[in-house]
């Protein structure tokens, strides 16, 4: 009977990746670095002062020729960064494939079936080598992105203009028809798309959970929604298999990051994640949740390390047996963004940490609950951590303008740093919902030598100015409370007298109005 089982059992398409030991065209790739990275990856690269390396180099076609014509291997997929073939075939020939002397391991997705290393020795590895106030109506956005004070970077003009993010999703029904996204196509915003699924251009299909996803971070409809980056380039790729959950979508996000990467993308949002799928056997444990296992994780660390800062949602599992968060949320290096609802409060449903190897998570917090989002036709609200993610990602993009010199640890750690919680993360919120007026003026310098700087913020007693201008403040409900005109060589803004609390400062410089909370 154990025989008759086995027999069955072995005939069974199964899903696997075989891993390749080296790259014998490496040497030809490094020296040509525009044969697999565009100039602005480069450029990419060497504002983040990180090597060319071997991970950049493609797979083999000769290694791929020699596994594809092999008996009854079908193609699905492949990434560079893990120099891996995703293949299907029964399990008999996918084992034959071990015998290729180029073959490391194979690894299956059928978690019965396990890994096979192979039984030749190590082959030698080849060694690389204009500033204005931009004040928007939010509409129904408002409080989404006032709850982080974003529209802080939006009135001093950052909006993500000149930075390219990819959104990484499902689908991207009425991107191309909607009016809120209009703006995208007059300003050609888009600067890439593809459907991995199909395999094709076509991306307006599928789903319209991308839609929504890239609302919350482009929208631009002055008075009734507004994103958190509306002026950012955009690259739209599906990964999602809606018709399935299967190995093969994460191949599939793995090549979408990889041509990101290639096309200089500076940051990605993906509000996608993984543990369970049609076959059981294929599915994740919550050992698993290391960042290491899951072949989507290993994709998306390699993406960190490439230059780009890879924004996750946590999951929705919240108040399930899998409480935790999903693959790829546990990559190294990854910003993973949970749930609060309107107040702040974290919403039940948004996954909770701490990885296997002890990381906590989610890093931050962004409202996931009754978030504005486009959906169908018209502007609603919609619940996940699928919208708290982007809304994240679209201010790390005004990030990324303000100082496109950061790499994503900086950036992490600057994000980090102004979270509301940075003093005492936990597992439920990590470190808590970012204040951007806090990274406005404390993380980085929002202007050049020639233009006004504002500090300390916050204030204790004096605050300085850079420059000779006059002055205002504020309270928060618009009173005048002070005015006067400052001069550099006096000794500050004696603000020692006002009761704490939260005030804006209004300067005239440059016949232009600078508004700093």
């Amino acid at each position: 009977m154990f025989f008759f089982f086995q027999q069955i059992y072995s005939q069974q398409v199964e899903d696997a990746w075989v891993f390749f030991r080296d790259k014998p065209q490496a040497a030809t790739f490094m020296a040509n670095p525009l044969l697999m990275l565009s100039q602005r990856a480069l450029d990419r690269r060497t504002r983040h002062q990180i090597a060319i390396d071997e991970i950049d180099v493609p797979v083999d076609t000769n290694y791929l020729a020699q596994i594809l014509s092999s008996p009854g291997i079908t193609y699905r997929g492949k990434s560079k960064w893990l120099n891996a073939v995703h293949i299907t075939g029964s399990q008999s020939d996918i084992d034959n494939l071990i015998n290729f002397n180029f073959v490391e391991k194979i690894e299956y997705a059928n978690k019965n079936l396990g890994i096979i290393t192979s039984p030749f020795p190590e082959i030698e590895q080849f060694e690389p080598i204009t500033n204005r106030l931009t004040n928007y109506d939010y509409g129904q956005g408002f409080n989404q992105i006032n709850m982080m004070n974003g529209e802080i970077m939006h009135q001093h003009n950052y909006t993500g203009q000149g930075v390219l993010l990819a959104v990484i999703d499902a689908g991207f029904q009425e991107v191309n028809t909607a009016s809120i996204f209009q703006h995208l196509f007059q300003n050609n915003n888009i600067i890439d798309r593809y459907n991995f699924v199909d395999n094709n251009n076509d991306i307006y299909q599928h789903s319209s959970h991308g839609t929504a996803v890239l609302s919350v971070i482009t929208a631009d409809s002055n008075g009734t929604f507004v994103g958190t980056a509306p002026d950012v380039d955009i690259a739209l790729y599906i990964s999602e298999d809606v018709n399935q959950e299967a190995p093969i979508e994460e191949t599939y996000w793995a090549e979408a990051a990889e041509r990101a990467d290639s096309i200089g993308v500076d940051l990605i949002n993906t509000s996608l994640g993984y543990n369970v799928f049609d076959r059981a056997e294929y599915n994740y444990n919550l050992s698993d949740l290391d960042g290491n296992t899951s072949f989507i994780s290993r994709a998306a660390g390699i993406a960190v390390s490439r230059g780009m800062v890879v924004v996750i949602a946590a999951g929705n599992t919240g108040m399930t047996y899998w409480d935790k968060i999903l693959m790829p949320a546990d990559a190294p290096g990854v910003i993973t963004v949970g749930a609060v609802d309107n107040t702040g409060l974290r919403a039940g449903f948004s996954s909770i940490g701490p990885t296997t190897d002890g990381r906590i998570k989610p890093d931050v917090m962004a409202q996931g609950e009754q978030t504005t989002i486009y959906w169908y036709g018209s502007i609603q609200t919609g619940s996940g951590t699928s919208f708290s993610s982007p809304l994240i990602a679209g201010m790390i993009a005004c990030m990324i303008q303000a100082d496109p010199t950061k790499t994503p640890a900086q950036i992490k750690q600057d994000l980090l740093a102004i979270s509301d919680r940075h003093t005492s993360p936990d597992n439920e919120y990590g470190y808590g919902i970012p204040d951007f007026s806090l990274y406005n003026f404390n993380a980085i310098d929002l202007y050049s030598a020639d233009d006004i700087k504002f500090y300390p913020n916050p204030v204790h007693n004096k605050l300085f100015l850079s420059k000779d201008t006059n002055y205002r403040i504020y309270t928060m409900e618009g009173k005048l409370l002070m005015s006067g005109k400052y001069l550099k060589n006096r000794a500050g803004v004696d603000l020692g007298q006002l009761p704490q609390g939260i005030y804006y400062l209004s300067t005239d410089y440059k016949n232009y109005q600078f508004i700093v909370k």
